[in-house]
């Protein structure tokens, strides 16, 4: 599994959770491969300080994607429709599952608010530019990053799967729930993305309005 942007706030949650709870082999990727390898070593030193020993790799997002079977971008949004060009011009998506977990937000004095591309959606860019072959699929959007990253954190929340087909969203369900805490329940196809997109800010605008409320997540019940 290559984490693209492995060494953001999203992606460093995805690495140390898939690195600490399943049996994946967990690529850092990142536009500076240097800047991989320095966090990658740091995840590691995290993970022993709870007594796991994990190995993580570390590459150029490129070269992490053309190794992994599972792709998931944890890039700026403003960067997404880039990577994936050169993703494409690199001939690297060769049946990859890619996954989406971006969303396009921009802030002002009252708070954060859903600004999706043209597309309608982050994920849909994705599966735009992607090659027809390619299963997309978005899931990870309204995720507290700093408890998802904190091993010692008590939560248990929801995250929206949506993806070009059944299968396809099966599949990501599956994969989602091999961590501990956090559920998958299917949100439909990716024409249903903007809708769940659109939640994360308004998740992060209500932990800023709210005290005691940084970590706030989503749990449908």
């Amino acid at each position: 599994m290559a984490i693209l942007g492995g060494t953001g706030n999203i992606g460093e949650g995805l690495v140390v959770r898939f690195a600490a709870e399943t049996s994946h082999t967990i690529i850092v990727g990142s536009r500076d491969a240097s800047k991989a390898a320095d966090r990658a070593n740091e995840y590691e030193s995290r993970l022993t300080n709870h007594g796991i020993e994990q190995t993580i790799d570390h590459a150029d997002n490129t070269t992490a994607a053309g190794d992994a079977d599972i792709i998931v971008l944890a890039i700026p949004p403003h960067h997404v429709g880039d990577t994936i060009e050169e993703l494409v011009d690199q001939e690297v998506l060769t049946g990859q599952l890619l996954i989406s977990s971006v969303v396009g937000m921009q802030g002002d004095e009252l708070g954060l608010h859903f600004d999706p591309p043209s597309v309608g959606s982050v994920t849909e860019l994705v599966a735009e530019r992607a090659p027809a072959s390619t299963a997309t699929a978005g899931v990870f959007h309204n995720l507290a990053t700093d408890r998802l990253a904190d091993l010692d954190a008590d939560f248990d929340v929801d995250t929206l799967v949506v993806a070009t087909d059944e299968e396809v969203r099966q599949q990501v369900i599956a994969l989602v729930n091999e961590l501990a805490r956090i559920r998958a329940l299917s949100a439909g196809p990716l024409a249903n993305v903007a809708e769940v997109e659109s939640v994360t800010p308004l998740v992060i605008t209500i932990a800023g309005y709210n005290d005691n409320r940084h970590d706030v997540g989503v749990r449908f019940t």
